[in-house]
């Protein structure tokens, strides 16, 4: 039996057995702008999730072996998207992202970036599954007997491989220590963190998350919002804001709005997460 852990809409966590939803927790957050955007829904509620992850499960195979890796751009903003671009642009040679049924692993492709992290997010833990590793490579994954979760292994790997300009989605400011310790140790090689899926994260680990990174989503995160909006070097979007905290950061925001042909026009009243937490 397959089970794979979910940190997802609404901050419920999901689990997934063998490819059926087998537990929803009572969401914290009752409204996201990019999802009654994208799906319609207005409240979020267990029900609204569980059909959610049934949909995913049912369109691209999430937590399955039929699991679509690959995909074109989905939003015009978020960090999925941004990687995508740096590579395809070669600015990035590598990406160490999560993936169900792979755990932590090495991306270097534009649309793998997005058909991974642009579809599924929060990965909390997962458990093997043997068609997607070996589409993906197991001498890409960091542990393909368990599909361990682990970024700074994934860097490790990265580095040991010879990469130069390495990618690195962060959700836990536990692993900033080791990211820096790794900078340090490797001079010669580019670590770029961005931070992920931040909604519910205190404001200790928010000032350790942005205070250590190049690009931070905001989520429906209250703490990351008030850091970010005060600090960022450069901001994009209203809803769902991309926090730049370094010059590179911020190179990167650009590049990626270049790509899309610039920012849409700012909205006076835009659609917020609602509550904040």
């Amino acid at each position: 039996m397959d089970e794979h852990i979910i940190d997802g809409l609404g901050k419920s966590i999901i689990t997934i057995r063998d490819g059926k939803v087998v537990n929803v927790t009572e969401p914290k957050v009752k409204y996201c702008p990019l999802f009654d955007h994208h799906r319609g829904i207005k409240e979020i509620t267990k029900e609204e999730v569980k059909n959610n992850m049934e949909f995913r499960i049912k369109d691209f195979g999430m937590c399955t072996k039929n699991r679509q890796l690959k995909m074109k751009d989905y939003l015009s903003f978020g960090i999925s998207e941004i990687i995508s671009t740096l590579i395809e642009k070669e600015i990035i040679d590598c990406a160490v992202m999560v993936c169900e049924g792979c755990g932590t692993l090495l991306v270097f492709e534009s649309e793998l970036v997005q058909g991974i992290g642009g579809r599924v997010s929060g990965l909390v833990k997962t458990s093997p599954i043997p068609e997607l590793i070996e589409e993906l490579g197991s001498e890409n994954i960091v542990n393909p007997e368990t599909a361990e979760i682990n970024q700074i292994a994934g860097v490790k790997k990265a580095i040991e491989k010879g990469y130069k300009n390495i990618a690195v989605t962060i959700a836990l400011a536990n692993d900033i220590e080791e990211i820096n310790k790794l900078k340090k140790e490797n001079t010669n090689v580019n670590i770029y963190v961005f931070v992920v899926h931040t909604t519910g994260v205190s404001p200790e680990d928010a000032r350790i998350l942005f205070d250590n990174c190049d690009v931070a989503t905001a989520c429906a995160s209250k703490s990351i919002r008030e850091i970010g909006d005060k600090e960022s070097l450069k901001t994009v979007g209203q809803s769902i804001p991309i926090y730049a905290k370094t010059e590179k950061g911020k190179e990167f925001l650009e590049v990626r709005l270049e790509k899309i042909g610039g920012e849409k026009p700012k909205k006076d009243n835009p659609d917020l997460p609602y509550p904040m937490v």
